[in-house]
C-alpha cells in the first residue's frame, strides 16, 4: 500500500536543533509543510553531502513555510557530536531527529530491519499531516535538494489550485494543466 495521501502516524522523538535538544512530534508539525529526509547513519559518506546540500537550500525551504527534518536511527546525542565534528554538518540549521527505536523509520516504511538503518527516503507532508510525496532510494544513490525543493513547490501549488496539475519539469511560474476531456490525446 502506498503512503501517498495517508496521515503520518503518531510519533514523538528528540532532535538536535539550534544548539539544543528539542522534542518533535506529529502534533508539533501540524499546520505547516514539512519535509522528512531519512538517511542511514551519522558519520558516513553520502549522508553528509545530502544534508549539506539541504542546508545550502534551507533558506529557500523556509521561505516556502517548510521545515526540514533530517532523520536517522542514531540518537540525538550522536547528531550533536556529528554536528560538532563535521564541517558539512555544522552548516545544518534544521532539526536532526534521533530515531533509535526506529519508530519513524517503520512509520515511513524505510527501515532496513536486519541493519537497524533507514533507506534514503524523502517525504513531503502537508499542513494536515498527509504525505504528498514519497521517494525512496537505494542507500548508494544521493539526492538533490534543488529537485526536492521543486517538488515541494509543485505540491504547494497543486494544494492551493484545485483542478490544476503540474507537468514534468514544472518550475514555479510556469504554465500548469487543467485536466479535461478536451486535453485527452492533445498533449
Amino acid at each position: 500500500m502506498s503512503l501517498i495521501n495517508t496521515t503520518i502516524k503518531p510519533f514523538k522523538a528528540e532532535a538536535f536543533h539550534d544548539g539544543k535538544f528539542v522534542t518533535v512530534s506529529d502534533a508539533s508539525i501540524r499546520g505547516k509543510w514539512s519535509v522528512f529526509v531519512f538517511y542511514p547513519a551519522d558519520f558516513t559518506f553520502v549522508c553528509p553531502t545530502e544534508l549539506e546540500d539541504l542546508a545550502d537550500h534551507y533558506d529557500e525551504f523556509k521561505k516556502l513555510g517548510v521545515e526540514v527534518y533530517g532523520v536517522s536511527t542514531d540518537t540525538h546525542f550522536a547528531h550533536k557530536a556529528w554536528h560538532d565534528t563535521s564541517p558539512a554538518i555544522k552548516k545544518v540549521r534544521y532539526p536532526l531527529v534521533g530515531d533509535p527505536t526506529a519508530t519513524l523509520a517503520r512509520n515511513f516504511d524505510v527501515l532496513i530491519e536486519e541493519a537497524g538503518l533507514a533507506l534514503r527516503g524523502s517525504f513531503v507532508v502537508d499542513p494536515e499531516g498527509k504525505i504528498k510525496l514519497c521517494e525512496i532510494h537505494d542507500n548508494g544513490i544521493g539526492r538533490d535538494a534543488a529537485e526536492l525543493l521543486r517538488k515541494v513547490k509543485a505540491a504547494q501549488y497543486v494544494a492551493t489550485h484545485p483542478g490544476e496539475v503540474c507537468p514534468a519539469k514544472w518550475q514555479e511560474g510556469q504554465k500548469t494543466l487543467k485536466p479535461s476531456l478536451e486535453l485527452v490525446g492533445k498533449i
